[in-house]
């Protein structure tokens, strides 16, 4: 598609100025998470870690919200510390004057990464559905190619425009603005959480974007306003910038992403080696880079949100739907299948999966189908808010199919539900069924071009430490 630009802006300012890249960055995942599940924890400080349970001395901070931040309190940072900031609200006893103050106490929540990533599976379905190309950077981290979806013209009249309602320095509101804004509301809707969403022609900048107004943020830079919307910013805003680097650039008079477009490249790259002129390029809104899967998915799952129902043709009906979606999209992308489940998700939030492994991989919609309502079965009298078919232990491979003889899809263990996590527990029939093999092909840890730093230091945009540290 070849997009337009906005008025007084020149297409040829920046190089492939027709794509449009969204970076998606959800704010504060963890606390967000636990929000969903706990509205009380909406507007107070939380602080989500490891380490301040009874017995416990040692532990660090994944992430915490905002109101928590307001007190100093990081992310990676030790939770003594972090508790000398903020004291726990269950040790501040209002008849102890030696208590803490409730106003200034914060309420603290251990790490429950299988939630999390349930949310964050939640998360990916939507931005699967909304780009062709979807780049998963990290439990609550990813970049879409969204440049067949939408485009860099004007909504409206392309002669007077609406003015934009984004941040950033887009003055006319555009297709691609529009699009980024649908799909934070999808997010929102449909996984229950906020996100930040970054608008541009490249990765960089809308990396940049995504995290320049936070929380719940939406920044449009639209082609032509790339380089000065960078310019002003500090060197640390910078992709791939880490302490480390900044501090370097620092040392050579470089505080601006402005001065690390004006340095000279054969400079940085003295210091820097080939990361300098890499850094140079991206400071000047040069980054030709294209949004890349990261490798193939581990499964296939459709899931879809319903009114909370006990009725059972209404689940039926809903599975077989969502289980020749599934099949189809196996067999469009080529591969076959070794195991079946579902998953039913309980009111107010009770996550309960269920798989059947297959004696070898298949290509049969019919089977999927066929399993998916017997495992649903489990389920009969139960309400339920959402539904979900999957296929996993996927082959790409050409392979023989398996023989099937013998294979009753009554067969297998039912796992136990953990109604007090929230939580499936994992059985020991079939696939087990875990909440993790609901998230396909996705990587964690920071970007092979980021600066190797500490622990501490290895955080996302949003101040959250990314899952690597924690798993």
């Amino acid at each position: 598609m070849a997009g337009g630009t906005l008025p007084g802006t020149d297409a040829d300012d920046d190089a492939g100025s027709d794509r449009v890249v969204f970076h998606v960055d959800m704010d504060c995942f963890y606390a967000s998470c636990e929000r969903l599940r706990r509205p009380d924890l909406v507007g107070e400080p939380v602080v989500v870690g490891m380490g301040y349970e009874a017995g416990e001395t040692i532990g660090a901070v994944a992430t915490a919200s905002y109101e928590a931040r307001a007190f100093g309190v990081e992310s990676a940072m030790p939770i003594s510390e972090a508790l000398d900031l903020l004291p726990r609200r269950a040790d501040a006893d209002p008849d102890d004057p030696d208590a803490p103050d409730p106003v200034d106490a914060g309420r603290y929540v251990p790490v429950d990464l299988d939630f999390y990533k349930e949310v964050a599976s939640d998360v990916k379905a939507v931005l699967r559905d909304c780009a062709d190309v979807v780049r998963e950077v990290s439990i609550d981290e990813a970049y879409l190619d969204v440049t067949d979806r939408t485009a860099w013209d004007a909504a409206g009249d392309p002669d007077d425009p609406p003015p934009s309602a984004a941040s950033g320095p887009a003055a006319a509101r555009t297709l691609a603005e529009g699009y980024a804004r649908h799909v934070k509301q999808r997010i929102e809707r449909e996984a229950g959480v906020p996100a930040s969403v970054g608008v541009a022609p490249n990765m960089s900048t809308a990396k940049v974007a995504s995290d320049a107004d936070k929380p719940d943020g939406l920044v449009v830079v639209p082609p032509g306003e790339v380089a000065p919307f960078l310019a002003s910013l500090p060197t640390a805003d910078i992709h791939g910038v880490g302490p480390v680097t900044e501090r370097t650039l620092a040392e050579m008079g470089i505080e601006t992403a402005g001065d690390l477009a004006a340095a000279d490249p054969d400079r940085l790259a003295e210091e820097l080696g080939e990361r300098g002129p890499d850094l140079h390029r991206r400071a000047r809104g040069d980054d030709d880079r294209a949004v890349t899967p990261t490798g193939l998915p581990k499964s296939l799952s459709r899931e879809s949100s319903l009114s909370a129902t006990a009725d059972e043709e209404t689940k039926r009906e809903t599975v077989r739907a969502l289980a020749a979606d599934v099949a189809r999209r196996a067999r469009e992308r080529g591969c076959l299948y070794r195991t079946i489940g579902i998953k039913a998700v309980e009111p107010p939030y009770e996550v309960n999966t269920r798989a059947r492994s297959l004696p070898g991989p298949v290509d049969d919609p019919d089977l999927v189908e066929s399993v998916a309502l017997d495992l649903l079965d489990e389920f009969a009298g139960d309400r339920v808010r959402k539904l979900g078919v999957r296929v996993s232990k996927l082959d790409f491979a050409e392979s023989d199919q398996a023989t099937l003889g013998g294979f009753e899809p009554g067969d297998g263990a039912r796992e136990g539900r953990d109604a007090e996590s929230g939580r499936g527990a994992v059985g020991t029939g079939g696939d087990g069924g875990k909440l993790t093999d609901w998230i396909g092909g996705e990587p964690t840890g920071a970007e092979s071009d980021e600066d190797d730093e500490t622990a501490a230091d290895r955080r996302t945009g949003d101040g959250q430490a990314s899952l690597g540290d924690w798993s």
